[in-house]
């Protein structure tokens, strides 16, 4: 048996499919003498549009990064459809001012070129005489897999399409059965047990309705969808991804001077915090929330594994949550191994500072946290489990370790109001010093999230997402069922208080790489240096004893009743007046942030400040300040 597994565009391209390094392992496992080869067609087509257009990295990763505006799956819509130029008129009219008009220009170009990419594709895999051609699709690769699939199919219509992955889950994987009739078979659902099964059916002529999930044909040609299993995979069940030869393939590839590529790993799926309180806007896990985890020793060997076979040593986690278990288990063997790895994971945003420390010892250093939001009473709304205080906690925590963070600012939510945001724009100039959320982004109902299924959550007129109309050639009741994103009424703030966010945002993304404030705490005093323009002062020693246990308590949110009552505990002149009056002048600094009752400061913590005297000269760490800034209150 001979199986092609196809990874079309715009899967990333400085990383192997995860889907299908999984299923050829699966599939070697099972069918031992079956042929299985991996056409990396995402790779193909960057060398394919280079060597006719000139196609720049930017260009790409414009294209690439447009799939809630649609510009990816658009750009094959016309190879889809068996028609030139596709809606282009009423596509282009859709954007209005969103997308520059050169990139525009670049995706009008694309859009035209893109069939004959697509018949080359279809063109080299039919040569082969496949048995099987297997298309992976995730999010912004359905219409370019949907047109090699039928392309595929009029070259050799002996070999069987199957299609699978995130786009396949639940009701879009038996819209897209039924929709597309050069699509065979679709596994709708997890695939490591469906597809082997599917292909021992296949080669035995065995009965195809005890597949779960697997979408297929009767003898009449009418589609039948079997129920999908009721549990997931155990974690013993996952496997470890055989990635051939991409990253020869990605060596030789234009992408290879682009990025360096990738390891893709998966130490769990599911999310333990979304089986209790799933977040309202999250649609990613699909079918199955359940989480699982790989044993920790076996997900260390597996990890280390590859990284050896390939030596690369850049590893991207899939996993939608951190197991906190791994923290005490995966991270310490991590650290063990001796390895500089430079690991990627997503975490929950209330992880403390010795964690993070924990994770940055093991090679984590790269995290994509959950903050979202700075506004608790908005983070509610959002069922995230944490407060504002929080998230900016994990910020300034995350730069006393040396962490990279990536986070969005969302907005749009159903119940949220101005001062939820005005509240913290105000206080951004605070935060220039910490790593900024990439944009300011309204948030989408997707398909699987509690807005999508719950419209009494105040996303009640849903319908699927405008651009969709102009890639696909199907009513409006078969993109309800095959589409991910849905357009709907606003919700939130208005124009104007969305104005004042996004002007917020870009200063705060302006600012950072110029900003600057630490503090370090020497035991008798703690001294602290600011950098940021938005206020007057350079360097502040705390030496009242009372104001450094007000500062050490603000290392973790505190409400100022907290703060009076554990200071109490300590000094006789810690009052309610006096407890008010440090927070305010501190808020007036910047050295705090404030939000729902509770404050916690924001200086990042660093081993050794390197400070300066009033007249110039240097200033030991351990040296006090008091004497020098005497005259000025401490403050310089």
């Amino acid at each position: 048996m001979r199986i092609v597994l196809v990874d079309m565009p715009w899967s990333a391209i400085d990383a192997p499919s995860l889907a299908l390094g999984i299923l050829k392992r699966r599939v070697l496992d099972v069918f031992p003498d079956a042929r299985v080869d991996v056409v990396h067609a995402n790779l193909d087509y960057v060398d394919w549009l280079t060597a006719r257009t000139g196609f720049t990295f930017e260009e790409y990763d414009f294209c690439a990064s447009s799939y809630f505006s649609g510009h990816s799956e658009w750009i094959f819509s016309a190879a889809l459809n068996g028609h030139p130029r596709w809606n282009v008129t009423e596509f282009s009219g859709s954007l209005g001012e969103r997308a520059p008009e050169p990139l525009l220009a670049k995706a009008q170009e694309l859009h035209e070129l893109a069939p004959l990419f697509v018949q080359e594709t279809a063109a080299g895999i039919a040569a082969g005489a496949p048995d099987v051609v297997g298309f992976t699709t995730t999010f912004a690769q359905n219409a370019a897999a949907l047109a090699a699939a039928r392309a595929v199919k009029v070259r050799a219509p002996h070999a069987m399409t199957v299609f699978g992955g995130a786009n396949c889950d639940g009701p879009q994987g038996a819209a897209l059965h039924r929709n597309f009739p050069f699509v065979d078979f679709v596994v709708r659902g997890e695939g490591e047990a469906t597809f082997p099964q599917l292909l021992a059916a296949l080669r035995d002529s065995g009965d195809l309705s005890e597949i779960s999930g697997l979408c297929w044909r009767d003898t009449d040609g009418r589609c039948v969808t079997n129920p999908m299993e009721d549990k997931p995979l155990p974690p013993a069940a996952l496997v470890t991804p055989e990635y051939g030869d991409y990253f020869d393939r990605h060596a030789r590839s234009t992408a290879g001077s682009w990025v360096e590529p990738r390891i893709v790993v998966e130490g769990s799926r599911g999310c333990w915090w979304g089986e209790k309180h799933h977040c309202t806007f999250c649609g990613l896990n699909g079918s199955f929330m359940e989480f699982r985890s790989k044993n920790p020793q076996r997900f260390v060997d597996e990890i280390l594994g590859l990284v050896e076979r390939y030596r690369i040593l850049d590893v991207w986690v899939t996993d939608n949550i951190l197991d906190m278990a791994y923290l005490t288990s995966m991270a310490p063997l991590l650290q063990e191994s001796g390895y500089d790895l430079r690991l990627c994971y997503e975490i929950k945003s209330n992880l403390r500072r010795e964690q993070l420390r924990t994770l940055d010892a093991a090679g984590i250093g790269y995290i994509q946290a959950g903050v979202e939001n700075l506004s608790s009473r908005v983070l509610k709304i959002m069922d995230k489990g944490v407060t504002g205080c929080q998230n900016v906690r994990l910020l300034r925590d995350a730069e006393t370790v040396g962490m990279n963070l990536n986070w969005n600012y969302l907005y749009g939510f159903p119940g949220e109001l101005e001062e939820d945001y005005d509240e913290i724009s105000d206080q951004v100039p605070a935060l220039h010093h910490l790593t900024p959320p990439f944009n300011a982004t309204r948030i989408k109902v997707e398909r699987f999230s509690p807005y999508f299924d719950r419209p009494e959550l105040g996303f009640d007129q849903l319908r699927p997402a405008s651009h969709y109309h102009h890639i696909y050639d199907l009513p409006d009741s078969e993109l309800a069922d095959l589409v991910y994103l849905f357009d709907s009424p606003k919700r939130g703030i208005s124009p104007s208080c969305l104005d004042r966010l996004k002007r917020a945002v870009n200063g705060w993304k302006d600012a950072y790489v110029h900003c600057r404030l630490t503090h370090c705490d020497l035991g008798d005093h703690i001294v602290l240096v600011d950098t940021r323009p938005g206020f007057a002062w350079h360097l502040l020693d705390l030496t009242d004893p009372l104001e450094m246990t007000v500062f050490r308590l603000l290392d973790m949110p505190h409400s100022p009743a907290a703060v009076l009552h554990k200071a109490a505990a300590r000094h006789e002149d810690a009052t309610e007046t006096r407890i008010n009056e440090i927070l305010a002048r501190w808020r007036s600094l910047g050295l705090v942030f404030t939000d729902g009752g509770q404050y916690i400061h924001v200086a990042p913590e660093v081993a050794n400040q390197d400070l300066m005297r009033l007249d110039g000269s240097r200033l030991h760490s351990a040296e006090p300040l008091a004497p020098a800034l005497a005259a000025t209150g401490g403050i310089r």
